[in-house]
């Protein structure tokens, strides 16, 4: 959920002109601005992905570990990434952003060795790297006092306490693909688009791994998606329309604006103020393209397009199972001949109502979910080889399937079978355990 230009961008020698940063920019002009960032069909095919990761002492299991703290054992142990960015989350979490790579392979070998140098210095400070969807223990607790993290508290709690649950709470596989090609086709951007949103329950149900909070279960396999389901609609539902430009544009303009931001002193927070009536009205200042650039980070659609697609819909995974996502994910998006049996698994589920929050509550217990995950396992177990995908990563991808897919089971099923008979005091211990 990170605010900053991930490092998954690529460079686009074809993007417009920015506007005067300055100048108050127009409607028309706002929706170019968007629709022109939205998907780069010319550039270069480039994937990344984006981990985040729950920190838990094993000292003090329900206690937060201050980002400054891993911060400093990280930088003691000369363990600071090389390629990828490492960020912090409002409630303590880290992120890591890989750096653009053109393969499977390049992409996993970067990330992988990244992940083993910041898990092995945290351990030698009695700091575990936790993958679950959402934090089983703790309760919601901000750490980070920055402007934006204040405003979007401030904003969201007008809705409930799904927000602090999401921003100090959640935690995620981000898979990011190259935004598709020009021409029509399973790899055109269209098409690309479309699959992606039918993809994303599929991906949600698969690898639902947060089914506790508060060290009860909550009745979903994937509370993290749940959580982000019943924040502001306008800003974290799917866009609507075959065309990303004009949906993205349409949605970016038609959110509620969570800030305007300010110099000094605390954001202004306004309330029921979309960005296209911001500009109509020009209050409470006129809005400019660098106002609509920062709006755009704040905008959580499981499916977010920046010029490549931003796949945010994925709990995280504990080990290094976050490897499979990634591998799946990746090979349907991207084998054309993976993309069209993904199409046509997932067409079913283009008729389940309330598709999403149902991926999120069932998993893979639905018939309907289960076969069309086995489908797309299937088909990205075939094209992995021709993606040049390293050995030992297809056969990760094949034994999650072994253990979860065909059974119609997820990580957040085999947590609950592990919770049986253990009372409330014995989870903290539990979940930490999930990292070795």
């Amino acid at each position: 959920m990170n605010a900053r230009p991930s490092s998954v961008t690529p460079a686009l020698p074809d993007t417009p002109p920015e506007p005067e940063p300055a100048r108050p920019i127009g409607e028309r002009e706002a929706e170019e601005f968007v629709a022109a960032r939205t998907v780069h069909p010319g550039a270069d095919p480039q994937l990344g992905v984006e981990l985040e990761w729950l920190l838990v002492d094993k000292r003090q299991p329900r206690e937060r570990v201050p980002f400054d703290t891993a911060q400093a054992a990280l930088t003691a142990a000369s363990a600071l990434p090389r390629w990828a960015a490492l960020t912090w989350e409002p409630g303590g979490a880290l992120e890591l952003s890989s750096r653009p790579a053109g393969t499977v392979a390049a992409a996993l070998a970067d990330m992988t060795t990244e992940v083993a140098s910041v898990r092995s210095a945290l351990a030698e400070a009695g700091i575990s790297l936790v993958g679950a969807g959402l934090d089983p223990v703790r309760p919601p607790h901000r750490l980070l006092d920055a402007p934006r993290y204040a405003a979007m508290e401030t904003y969201l709690d007008r809705r409930g306490d799904a927000g602090r649950w999401m921003m100090t709470g959640t935690a995620s596989v981000q898979v990011c693909v190259h935004s598709g090609h020009e021409a029509r086709g399973p790899l055109g951007f269209r098409e690309r688009w479309r699959l992606a949103h039918d993809l994303g329950p599929v991906l949600v149900a698969a690898f639902a791994n947060s089914p506790i909070a508060r060290g009860l279960p909550t009745g979903w396999r994937s509370t993290r998606q749940a959580v982000w389901a019943s924040l502001d609609p306008g800003r974290t539902r799917p866009p609507t329309g075959d065309d990303p430009r004009e949906a993205w544009a349409r949605y970016a303009l038609d959110a509620a604006v969570l800030c305007v931001r300010k110099a000094e002193g605390p954001w202004l927070v306004p309330e029921g103020l979309t960005f296209r009536d911001w500009i109509r009205t020009g209050l409470p200042r006129p809005p400019t393209a660098d106002d609509l650039a920062y709006h755009l980070t704040t905008l959580f659609p499981p499916v977010r397009p920046r010029g490549y697609l931003e796949l945010r819909m994925i709990d995280a995974q504990p080990g290094d199972q976050w490897t499979v996502p990634f591998a799946v994910a990746t090979a349907l998006l991207t084998d054309a001949r993976a993309a069209d049996r993904a199409a046509d698994a997932c067409e079913p589920l283009r008729h389940i109502p309330r598709v999403w929050q149902e991926a999120a509550r069932h998993g893979l217990s639905r018939p309907a979910f289960a076969i069309a995950a086995a489908t797309c396992f299937e088909a990205a177990l075939d094209a992995l080889p021709r993606l040049g995908a390293p050995p030992p990563v297809s056969a990760r991808v094949a034994q999650y399937a072994d253990r979860f897919v065909t059974r119609g089971r997820t990580p957040a099923d085999a947590l609950l079978t592990r919770l049986e008979g253990r009372t409330e005091d014995d989870h903290a211990t539990l979940w930490t355990s999930t990292e070795s």
